[in-house]
């Protein structure tokens, strides 16, 4: 096998690691893990095998890049969300269903990505430790905010729980060619309004209605 420390790259190729890992992902997106074939992209990408192995060891070194970097790219995401604090928890919790739902309408190709890699979790543990990471940052997120929110842990971790499912359940469902905007719209609508609406303290309340009557 072409060893990439021993081969130059091709002259007429100036494909970088990243060419290469979003064809994947792409590929990916358009069917699943096992559409992922080094001859395959390739072609698509319209070069030999001798640029992938200027980048890769072999399939198994492209696959795990490419599971590393959207494994980065989450904490890097959670990291920053956590950055954005505004104080108010409301305000929070509605910015993270706005970024949960980002991508669900017109681009599901980050969704559906998730969805290829759980369903390939169910089999490989690696994969499934690594989701159930991420899967632990997110709900830490989202439980802080509604700690804030309602002041009651118990509560808080409930409805973290709760927000979360909803979310991967909208996921679900949106993932189809014909799913609409005002489809992603109903879905944020009722999950802002059972699991954040409804549990802003009266006293938070108040104070904006009078806030409002006075604007």
């Amino acid at each position: 096998m072409p060893s990439k420390k021993n081969s130059p790259q091709p002259a007429n190729s100036r494909l970088t690691r990243d060419d290469w890992l979003d064809a994947a992902f792409k590929a990916v997106v358009d069917g699943d893990f096992g559409g992922v074939r080094v001859l395959v992209l390739a072609e698509k990408l319209g070069v030999t095998r001798g640029s992938f192995y200027w980048h890769f060891t072999d399939h198994a070194d492209l696959i795990k890049v490419l599971l590393d970097r959207w494994h980065m790219r989450e904490i890097e995401r959670d990291l920053n969300l956590q950055a954005q604090a505004s104080g108010d928890p409301k305000v929070d919790l509605e910015r993270l269903l706005e970024v949960a739902f980002a991508s669900a309408g017109s681009d599901l190709e980050n969704t559906r990505f998730e969805l290829a890699l759980r369903s390939l979790g169910r089999r490989e543990p690696a994969i499934a430790s690594m989701l159930a990471e991420v899967d632990s940052l997110r709900m830490r997120l989202f439980e802080q905010k509604f700690l804030t929110l309602t002041q009651n842990p118990k509560v808080a971790h409930e409805l973290a729980a709760l927000f979360y499912l909803a979310i991967v359940g909208s996921h679900q469902a949106l993932n189809r060619p014909n799913s609409t905007q005002q489809a992603v719209a109903f879905f944020k609508t009722i999950i802002g309004q059972y699991l954040i609406q409804q549990h802003i303290p009266i006293s938070i309340a108040a104070k904006k209605r009078v806030a409002k009557s006075v604007i």
